[in-house]
């Protein structure tokens, strides 16, 4: 018998009254002039400054972020927009220069070498962001934020007309699935005319974002953005070289692998050529699976998913259904992708996709569930700054119970054969996306260390990288626009630069995690709850090695994982 569910409480407020209107500077200033103040002269009054510091983030970040998740749940309602545009124009800027001053004041105080341990990572983050910041990169910022969020705006109005039906590109994707290849070539080619039906405009965004991002690094003294962002992403545990170094391993590792799938799909489905078209069908011409139908039956198997792992899973994902903190259907309007956002004032996070009935929906949602219990194990800790999780840790959550829950699909595929086909998508899928990262992520490392460059040279550097991360089965003639542009369609590059490698480091944890679980399940389950249990309160090594496994992306280690993934692959 399951337990009844105790809904969690938000967090009372110490500091900051429950009625402040946070969208008036003139109401939130004096908390921030407040802090800057305080003085600090023993390590409880410091640990009592931190805990008001917190408190006032937490509150500020969690309002931010309902601006934006009701933005983002409908980009035609102009209101919304405007609501999270006014925010990021009027008031965040004002927030910059009184972070900065607290920033330095706890930099500065004489008793921070007497704060626990926990906090040895939060004062490298600190004197990171004192490295880097300048009050003339303040509206420079806001301009970026919002040209980032024009990327959402322009994707989320793209819609192509299906026998009568507007449908979302998202909604439209799963035709290219469809085992008749005529059904298939017809979507692929409406898709991709409407994305380069908006290619110049893209274009263009890329140029003005690109040219922000250079003045801002310049204005912090870094030759470059990919340095700048290396400093304000916190990358304590490796180095640019490092991610070279990441892709070449992938290269030479994975790029083998896809070979030998795509000659067996092309010899499997009787093809001369493999069209663009052809990649993501099933090769014996059966139909897509539908493991659900609508946001509902999605989250109601992912509970019953998620019990069979971990009651405690379960009840996160229950909490979520509960307090409705979930928008998971696709429909016209609604940004594109997928999130799961934290909140860390009600402690509870929020989980946003587009849900359209496919196989990949049930990943993106064990996926971001994979982040919202991550968030729910870090909820009590006591200080924001140990919520606020590096990529390369919170990614691992996510990917790791991508490829734990495959073990227990059968909440989704009641019939044992579509569950067999389930599993081994999901690990092509794998092998896929590591060089899919390793390429994007190349590809960032050019944009920013190659200055100046036109449309043209970006062009022609994508197409080139594309071919070496990826290989030559695929057929384009005729759409070489199309894999022109098809760098377009990945958000990061304009929401979140250099916010990608990370699902490489993490996806390698995450079979790692895996290979644990199908030798001990209670243990791994053990050490990966532990893991998360810790936020960002050590290192990233640390985080992995109490998982059970290592950070490590040496060409051995690489190959090692590849080879059993392809493995079980093989076995499926």
């Amino acid at each position: 018998m399951q337990k009844e569910l105790q809904l969690p409480e938000k967090i009372r407020r110490k500091f900051v009254p429950e009625n402040l209107n946070l969208d008036s500077w003139e109401s939130l200033e004096p908390f921030y002039k407040e802090l800057t103040e305080l003085t600090i002269d023993s390590i409880q009054e410091l640990n009592e400054w931190l805990a008001k510091v917190s408190e006032l983030e937490s509150v500020v970040q969690e309002h931010i972020g309902w601006l934006y998740i009701r933005m983002t749940c409908d980009t035609k309602d102009q209101e919304k927009t405007r609501a999270y545009t006014y925010f990021v124009e009027n008031i965040h800027p004002k927030i910059e220069p009184y972070a900065d001053k607290l920033n330095k004041k706890l930099f500065n105080c004489s008793f921070k070498e007497s704060l626990d341990k926990k906090y040895e990572l939060v004062l490298k983050q600190v004197e990171n962001s004192i490295r880097i910041f300048r009050e003339e990169n303040i509206p420079l910022v806001s301009e970026m934020t919002l040209l980032e969020q024009k990327y959402g705006e322009i994707a989320g109005a793209m819609s192509i007309e299906w026998e009568g039906k507007t449908l979302t590109l998202q909604q439209a994707a799963r035709f290219i699935r469809n085992p008749d290849r005529e059904i298939r070539r017809k979507a692929y080619e409406l898709i991709s005319a409407r994305r380069l039906q908006d290619r110049e405009k893209l274009d263009e965004l890329f140029d003005n974002l690109i040219a922000l991002r250079d003045k801002v690094s310049h204005n912090s003294d870094f030759e470059n953005y990919r340095d700048y962002k290396f400093v304000e992403l916190d990358r304590f545990d490796y180095s640019a070289d490092d991610c070279l170094k990441f892709h070449e391993s992938v290269k030479g590792s994975l790029v083998p692998i896809l070979e030998k799938i795509s000659a067996e799909r092309k010899s499997a489905m009787k093809l001369e050529s493999l069209k663009p078209w052809d990649t993501e069908v099933d090769v014996y011409g059966r139909e897509d699976l539908k493991p659900f139908d609508g946001g509902k039956e999605l989250m109601d198997k992912t509970i019953a998913c998620f019990n069979s792992i971990d009651p405690y899973f379960a009840e996160v994902a229950s909490t979520l259904n509960a307090m409705n903190f979930i928008d998971l259907d696709s429909r016209v309007g609604k940004a594109p992708g997928g999130y799961n956002y934290p909140l860390y004032e009600s402690g509870v996070p929020f989980i946003f996709m587009n849900a359209s009935g496919s196989f990949r929906d049930v990943v993106t949602m064990v996926h971001e569930g994979g982040h919202a219990i991550h968030s729910m194990l870090t909820r009590e800790l006591e200080y924001v700054g140990f919520k606020e999780l590096p990529s390369e840790i919170a990614e691992l959550a996510s990917m790791g119970m991508e490829l734990i829950s495959m073990e227990h699909w059968e909440h989704f595929f009641a019939n044992p054969e579509e569950l067999k086909r389930a599993r081994k998508e999901q690990l092509e899928n794998v092998l896929e996306a590591l060089p899919w990262i390793a390429c994007i992520d190349h590809f960032q490392h050019w944009l920013y260390t190659n200055p100046g460059h036109t449309q043209e040279d970006r062009n022609n550097a994508w197409l080139k990288m594309y071919s070496e991360f990826n290989g030559s089965s695929v057929d384009w003639k005729g759409h070489e626009k199309a894999l022109e542009a098809m760098w377009q369609k990945q958000l990061h590059l304009y929401e979140v630069p250099f916010y990608y490698i990370e699902y490489g480091m993490a996806q390698l944890g995450a079979i790692a995690l895996w290979r644990n679980y199908k030798k001990d399940p209670a243990k791994t389950l053990k050490q990966y709850k532990e893991a998360l249990s810790l936020g960002y309160t050590c290192s990233i090594p640390e985080v992995y090695k109490t998982a059970g496994i290592r950070f490590d992306f040496s060409a051995d280690y690489i190959r090692e994982l590849a080879d059993f993934t392809y493995a079980e692959y093989l076995k499926v």
